[in-house]
């Protein structure tokens, strides 16, 4: 049942706070989803990558990230932190810091494909600069 925050439902539990809810995913994360972005940063990275996404300026995918890494691509990695196997993502922090690209981790990969606006879940995302979302990349 939906209820309200801190109101119980007909089961007598409490419902789930949007901070229990981010702590929640946090705890489900991989071992070596570190930096992993607080709740404020997330958010703004959301923010981010809806903006890029309408501007055509992001790569998905963790192919195509790695192919516009190593093409020389600037921008920022996002990376979800509930991948699994890790091996599928355990590459891209190593070629992030050989290129001198700034990545962090969010909790789930089913928020970073809804920031995107996709339906599917999204592992990563290359987002470059462009000047129609500029005040929000910084």
């Amino acid at each position: 049942m939906v209820a309200a925050e801190g109101v119980p439902t007909e089961q007598g539990a409490p419902s789930n706070t949007p901070a229990d809810d981010y702590d929640a995913k946090c705890s489900l994360t991989i071992p070596i989803a570190r930096p992993l972005a607080p709740k404020k940063l997330g958010k703004k990275l959301f923010k981010v990558a809806k903006s890029s996404s309408k501007a055509k300026c992001i790569r998905r995918g963790v192919k195509d990230v790695a192919k516009a890494i190593r093409k020389g691509e600037k921008g920022f990695v996002v990376i979800a932190g509930d991948i699994s196997p890790i091996d599928v993502i355990s590459h891209l922090p190593v070629l992030c810091e050989e290129h001198k690209i700034p990545y962090c981790y969010v909790p789930a990969r089913l928020d970073l494909g809804q920031a995107i606006g996709s339906n599917t879940p999204c592992s990563t995302i290359l987002i470059t600069k462009n000047d129609e979302y500029k005040e929000k990349y910084k």
